[in-house]
């Protein structure tokens, strides 16, 4: 199974590209809707979030307010690297879940959307990677008119994260995502020609297909040595 990483920064049309591949057909596995799973009420990193913030995080109904928490975590540090410690053990095995899931179902090609591929360390699981760049200045000016931000509010968000210079450094493939969305559909279709070629032969032993092949190949091993000690 090929397992592509994609990621990019806040604002940088990671997500559209996500949908791209959605659209395509190929299964994505996004790291940001784990994390919801995690900080639903009543679950463990929702206990552990709440035990570390406090209950002021929480809106009536006893969920997490998630804008409020990511004020909270945008502003310090050493909050971010907290929320960050206390949900990576849970978000890394809620994605890992999803993978078997898609492994299971015969899928071949997955993506796996995570922001924080190269901080958490996925990025030693995934190839090819596919960041999304753009420009500081574009990613400020897209994050101020998407989330009605302060240009100091969103600098903050935007250098609470690692550098996209930095992302495209151990990238693959790059997307460039400064020009215009028909550029994004041109970047893309290239990129989805890229993953869509056969697989490797260890990636296809990755696979149920290559999995099942191996066993039947053992089965069939065992059964001929079984028939040949029969008849001697």
């Amino acid at each position: 199974m090929r397992i592509v990483g994609l990621t990019g920064g806040i604002a940088s049309g990671k997500s559209t590209v996500s949908n791209l591949f959605k659209a395509s057909g190929i299964p994505v596995v996004d790291a940001d809707v784990v994390a919801r799973d995690v900080l639903k009420k009543g679950s463990g990193g929702w206990k552990r979030v709440v035990a570390a913030f406090g209950e002021e995080i929480l809106l009536p109904s006893r969920e997490v307010d998630r804008p409020k928490l990511g004020q909270i975590v945008f502003s310090s540090d050493s909050k971010r690297q907290l929320l960050n410690k206390l949900m990576a053990p849970y978000i890394s095995s809620g994605i890992f879940w999803e993978i078997l899931k898609q492994w299971a179902s015969g899928a071949k090609v997955i993506v796996v959307d995570i922001p924080l591929l190269f901080e958490v360390k996925m990025d030693k699981w995934t190839k090819p990677i596919v960041v999304v760049w753009v420009s500081q200045e574009t990613q400020l000016k897209r994050l101020m008119e998407r989330d009605g931000l302060s240009e100091e509010d969103a600098r903050n968000r935007v250098m609470a994260q690692m550098p996209l210079d930095s992302k495209r450094s151990k990238a693959d493939v790059v997307i460039d995502n400064n020009g215009s969305l028909d550029d994004l559909h041109q970047q893309f279709d290239k990129v989805l020609s890229e993953i869509r070629k056969p697989l490797t032969w260890i990636e296809f032993w990755r696979s149920r297909q290559g999995a099942f092949s191996v066993l039947g190949s053992v089965i069939l091993g065992l059964s001929v040595c079984k028939q040949l000690k029969i008849g001697s």
